[in-house]
């Protein structure tokens, strides 16, 4: 016997303890087979989140609008638009809502038997592409039974299902209806959407990414692709000093600095103390900003002399400024500067920090690294993310696969290694994990973690960012942000398709759902492309972008039927949501249709659980042989 056949052999005698005799194996194998048969679970694909609190929220409990769907669906004939509208409010934001309808006089026994048989119904729907069992397990544990035996009614000659089930409806309402209804609504949520993908940038400009954090702890199931802003904040947790400068500095500038303070109890005060005695001519907000974002560009410029292979020099401008005559020569070019007063820069090393700027970046580092929320939160993020996934023949990343002006995957030499395409990813993945995880902490990682939040052959971000320019030159319109390549190929179904293949997937319905970029719908732009092979999902949930894109951004829908992006307008509140049952408007475009329904054959899970029909026979057999006795 071969070492593997042993092996397998050790493998099914242990699956035998699972299985104890023919009938289990039997029973489970029928299970399987039955799974294989039912529709595929809906997909529900997000990016950019940005910390926008509410509108996220939102979008997560309507499910991109498939809760509505169903609804009007099942209610259009016979109620009227704002009834099905209160319906899918009530299950958006259950607790909510029935505060209201109590302060209104509406939470009477009868308006809770329509309630409840009505969100019943909807639980109905969405769950007969599941089993019984996956559904059970679905189900809140304080109401699992009776809520099952209501999706599972049925009428008999005598009416006695009716007159128990009945019962049970009058017993619940008389003993708690308010909790029943938000389990309900929350089981409705849940079955709306088998899989959450968050395609990166939980992080940024909003002012609660830490909530959306908390969200997303609480899901059932979900991955994360990380994005270049959430990668900054998983480098500022390991102790990366840029990375910390960056965090602060944008949460300065974008006045977002409760989600350091109250959400992560990191507080800027000696930053502010040191920034008003430094900068005396600005308000004290300035004077916090111009502080940090200094530091910033003395800790960047470290990191690019100490690691030349990041091949960004250019960004070295501290030691290029002419404070006499108020320029910096940027780009081979003499430019004015905004702002000329710099009194913690030393001339013979402007990329030193002083000692006094030295101990406030002591100071927020021991602040980031000690956070027990933040380190939470950034495990979660660890645990359950990656820097690019492939899920039901689906390449799903942030930002871009670094190309050449010949639109082949650029070789990126970094620490002896000469990387492209998925070796890339996988080894930026490696390093990142290194970088918190790691009992030690080596410099090469941390400077790393920078790199990959603004490096210009960063698979995060794929542009030249010029913050120095942005902040300091008096010209705001001279200079542009080069942009990598990637950006200009990946409208070309044939780069597209090469992508795919270096990751591995050959399957004509495969498709890259891309994020990072937001669709400029104002000047035409689809996010569409690629004839179809990729998609751009950049959610728009940041406020500052609607003007720019003049939508909310886009999410993608991908379930038994196909994949429909959906374009969603602007969120205006909960309150108004509440008080108004006002939803987000979204357009529904659809990508794909399948040909005939896609089952849970066809996809991941499918492929596993054809594996587990494959051991299962094999124990069978066993079995069936006498050599193992059940």
């Amino acid at each position: 016997m071969t070492n593997n056949e042993k092996t397998r052999e050790k493998y099914l005698k242990l699956l035998a303890e699972k299985y104890p005799n023919r009938g289990a194996v039997s029973r489970e194998i029928i299970n399987l087979s039955a799974i294989m048969n039912l529709p595929k679970g809906t997909e529900h694909f997000m990016s950019d989140i940005h910390g926008e609190y509410e509108a996220f929220y939102h979008i997560l409990n309507n499910c991109s609008g498939v809760i509505r769907e169903k609804v009007n669906m099942l209610y259009k004939p016979e109620l009227s638009h704002e009834k099905r509208k209160e319906i899918c409010t009530l299950i958006y934001y259950p607790s909510e809502k029935l505060a209201i309808m109590r302060k209104q006089g509406k939470a009477t026994p009868e308006n809770f038997r329509v309630i409840i048989n009505r969100l019943v119904e909807v639980a109905r729907v969405l769950s007969s592409k599941y089993t019984r069992s996956k559904v059970r397990k679905a189900m809140p544990a304080d109401y699992g039974y009776i809520i099952d035996e209501l999706l599972h009614a049925q009428k008999d000659e005598d009416d006695n299902q009716v007159r128990y089930h009945n019962k049970i409806l009058d017993t619940i309402i008389d003993i708690d209806a308010y909790g029943f209804v938000i389990a309900l609504a929350g089981l409705i949520k849940r079955l709306a959407v088998d899989r959450l993908h968050i395609v990166g940038d939980i992080f940024d400009r909003g002012e609660s990414a830490d909530k959306v954090v908390d969200l997303l702890m609480n899901h059932h199931s979900l991955d994360i692709e990380w994005g270049n802003h959430d990668i900054l904040w998983m480098g500022a947790a390991s102790g990366s000093k840029a990375c910390i400068a960056n965090v602060v500095r944008n949460s300065v500038k974008y006045n977002t600095v409760k989600t350091l303070e109250s959400g992560y109890g990191i507080s800027l005060r000696n930053l502010a103390l040191f920034a008003d005695k430094t900068y005396k001519n600005k308000r004290s907000m300035d004077a916090a900003l111009k502080a940090i974002s200094v530091i910033q560009f003395k800790l960047e410029g470290q990191i690019i002399k100490r690691n030349p292979e990041f091949d960004m020099d250019d960004r070295l401008l501290l030691d290029k400024i002419d404070l006499e005559n108020g320029t910096v020569i940027c780009e081979g070019k003499i430019w004015k500067l905004s702002d000329t007063d710099f009194p913690t820069l030393k001339p013979d090393n402007p990329y030193e920090l002083t000692e006094e700027e030295t101990a406030v970046m002591d100071e927020l580092k021991a602040a980031f690294v000690s956070s027990e929320r933040l380190k939470k939160h950034i495990t979660f993020i660890y645990e359950n993310g990656s820097m690019y996934k492939t899920y039901n023949g689906n390449l799903l990343y942030h930002g871009c696969v670094p190309l050449t002006d010949k639109g082949e995957p650029d070789e990126v030499r970094l620490f002896c290694e000469s990387l492209k395409g998925k070796a890339l990813f996988d080894f930026a993945d490696m390093m990142a994990r290194h970088a918190f995880f790691a009992s030690q902490k080596f410099l090469p990682e941390l400077d790393f973690m920078w790199y990959l939040w603004c490096g210009k052959k960063s698979p995060l971000c794929g542009r030249n960012i010029k913050t120095f320019e942005r902040t300091f030159i008096a010209d705001k319109d001279a200079w542009t942000e080069e942009k990598n390549p990637y950006y200009n190929f990946y409208y070309q179904k044939e780069t597209c398709e090469m992508i795919l293949k270096e990751f591995g997937l050959n399957s004509p319905s495969s498709h890259i759902v891309n994020g990072h970029t937001p669709v400029r719908t104002v000047k035409g732009e689809l996010p569409i492309r690629a004839d179809g092979k990729l998609l751009v999902i950049d959610g728009g949930f940041c406020k500052d972008y609607h003007e720019k894109t003049g939508i909310a951004g886009y999410t993608l829908i991908y379930n038994s039927h196909g994949m429909r992006l959906k374009a969603h307008q602007p969120f205006e509140s909960v309150s108004n949501a509440l008080n108004e049952n006002k939803d987000i408007h979204s357009d529904s475009e659809i990508v794909e249709t399948e040909s005939s329904r896609l089952m849970v054959e066809g996809t991941d899970d499918g492929d596993r659980i054809a594996e587990q029909i494959n051991d299962l026979r094999q124990l069978l057999e066993l079995y069936k042989k006498g050599q193992i006795i059940g």
